[in-house]
């Protein structure tokens, strides 16, 4: 089946799920939190760009969502009776990427504001069920149209800026092209926006305006990814719990705290997954039989936080943490590009780790130019009938090899260990160790990398024999080691000889601790009301459901932490109360 297909059929089989009717009861539950509206023909619902768009349901007439291009409309959906406006983009209060207006000479539509709908994602599941399952199906429906543009990046073919642009808009799930200058597309797109090569990288929004070699933070402004997280005039935010990192361990948090209720903030320097979020496909995470993609797993968790009301901004990266053990708002995160301190009463660390760069001369020039660390189905595409080199012994890197082998010439499983069984799941090895194109090179490491622009080749060393052979690749995956991200912490958070944070009994001696009635939770560092979980606590399991377990985990430690700190201070207002 040819791609185009394979398109055709998946469109078919989600039809009823992107498109349902609303009932008559699901209509009574929503009409009270919005507003009827009479428009006219022509009239627009919302537009392309706009930001927090409420939902639109049409009680009479017909609309149409649609995107305009370079002057050409693309029609993307008509709306009749009882259907419904909008993608995922509303549940997330990300801009919208197309328009949408009335056809009929008249409709009636009830507007939903954004704030009501995703109160009636927490609280009404009878209605907040088909309609989040349809928005998260257009907005699938949208990224496999070979028609729909979305946002457009223009640049020179295969330069590190343009790839990176690309890159950022495709973990954070946003319907986007990647147009190479050189092209057809590309020279006829330059013209008309008089974009020449020193404005390249640019971004072209769905108003059509540039944005010439935009920063990750103006992209993100565009995308809507980028959350204001406090009001022009504010100073201070205020939440009952920061997090830190949107990986498993910080997405599965931001769902138990939202869904307990607190005012959860997550702060994300680069897009929501983390590591697992690059994983091509996860076989042994629970309740999926069939195994899931680490995007498609991270990306739904991050919508369901969303739902119950966590706010999330990207990229957010946090700069400094202050603590202030007798403040009901015990920490203080600064956050970069924000003027506003984000105060919270706890912080949960989910920074993760970072795979350590290959000590291999000539390897900085090749970073993001062969040198990657995710395989997905973007660096996928480079490999397509190459061969391609793998490194590393753990779970990734044979997730990596399995999912780059369907459509690699050749992989090069490259191991510095004896074999891969002792750090990589028995079912994984196993299915490498039986794959025809994966070769396994045991006690082995790259020493050197050659090429133009663009990596051509590297040469490796067998350790035990000092053979050294080199081979012509345009891509190197390297998943070696971790480097715990915690360099931005205060240095009364406890960490072990390697960086990575220590929690629970291990910190029981913490000054900070000495000093309090409480003892620390499993997950609580050596300051009282931070917590850490996943890849960046010391002693964790580097698997995704485990970090994801420790993300709810957490949650209960902060909620114990809570519960104990407001009793603390009613003891101190009594015993005040009671002072002669």
């Amino acid at each position: 089946m040819t791609d185009e297909q394979q398109d055709e059929q998946f469109y078919r089989d989600t039809e009823s799920v992107a498109f349902p009717k609303l009932d008559d009861h699901q209509l009574s539950l929503l009409e009270p939190l919005g507003n009827r509206r009479v428009l006219k023909r022509g009239e627009l619902v919302f537009k392309a760009g706009q930001r927090n768009v409420g939902l639109a349901i049409i009680l009479r007439g017909e609309l149409e969502a649609f995107e305009q291009r370079d002057g050409v409309e693309q029609i993307l959906a008509t709306a009749h009776e009882r259907d419904f406006t909008g993608d995922v983009a509303m549940l997330q209060g990300t801009s919208v990427l197309a328009s949408a207006r009335v056809t009929s000479e008249e409709a009636e539509i009830l507007h939903v504001p954004a704030t009501e709908l995703r109160r009636a994602f927490a609280e009404l599941p009878g209605v907040s069920e088909p309609i989040v399952k349809a928005l998260i199906m257009r907005r699938k429906r949208l990224r496999r149209d070979r028609e729909f543009a979305g946002l457009r990046v223009l640049a020179a073919a295969g330069t590190r800026e343009g790839r990176q642009l690309d890159d950022f808009l495709d973990k954070n799930r946003i319907p986007h092209r990647l147009v190479e200058f050189e092209s057809e597309q590309g020279q006829a797109l330059s013209k008309r926006l008089h974009l020449t090569t020193r404005d390249l990288p640019a971004l072209i929004t769905p108003a059509g305006a540039p944005l010439r070699r935009p920063s990750l933070r103006e992209v993100a402004q565009v995308a809507g990814l980028l959350r204001p997280l406090a009001f022009e005039d504010e100073s201070e935010i205020m939440a009952d719990l920061a997090i830190v990192g949107a990986g498993p361990a910080g997405l599965a948090a931001a769902v138990y705290a939202a869904s307990e209720g607190m005012r959860t903030v997550v702060l994300e320097s680069y897009a929501p997954g983390g590591q697992a979020g690059s994983s091509s496909l996860i076989e042994n995470f629970f309740g999926f039989p069939t195994g899931i993609s680490g995007g498609d797993l991270t990306w739904l968790a991050q919508l369901q936080a969303y739902r119950f009301g966590a706010k999330f901004s990207t990229p957010a990266q946090a700069l400094s943490l202050d603590y202030h053990a007798t403040d009901e708002y015990r920490a203080c995160l600064q956050v970069e590009g924000c003027s506003a301190v984000l105060r919270t009463k706890s912080v949960l660390i989910a920074t993760g780790a970072d795979y350590r760069r290959l000590d291999a001369e000539g390897r900085e020039q090749f970073e993001n130019m062969g040198v990657y660390y995710a395989a997905t189905a973007m660096e996928g595409q480079l490999c397509r009938n190459e061969t391609v080199v793998v490194v590393g012994s753990g779970n990734s890197a044979g997730q990596a090899a399995m999912y780059l082998s369907e459509g690699a010439a050749r992989v090069l499983l490259v191991v510095r260990g004896k074999n891969i069984e002792s750090k990589m799941s028995d079912y994984l090895s196993r299915r490498v160790q039986a794959r025809e194109n994966i070769e396994i090179l045991c006690q082995t490491e790259i020493r050197k990398m050659f090429g133009g622009k663009k990596l051509e080749q590297i040469e490796m060393e067998n350790t035990q024999t000092g053979e050294r052979r080199q081979v012509r690749t345009p891509a190197v995956f390297s998943m070696i080691g971790a480097k715990p991200c915690t360099e931005w912490l205060p240095l009364e958070i406890e960490r072990d000889d390697k960086g990575f944070i220590k929690t629970g009994t291990s910190v029981a001696t913490a000054p900070a601790w000495q000093s309090n009635k409480h003892q620390p939770g499993p997950l609580e560092t050596s300051l009282p009301g931070i917590f850490a979980a996943g890849d960046v606590r010391s002693g964790s399991v580097k698997r995704c459901a485990a970090a994801v377990g420790e993300g709810g985990m957490a949650v209960a430690g902060v909620q114990t932490r809570l519960a104990s700190s407001q009793v603390d201070r009613v003891d101190v207002c009594s015993t005040a109360m009671l002072a002669p």
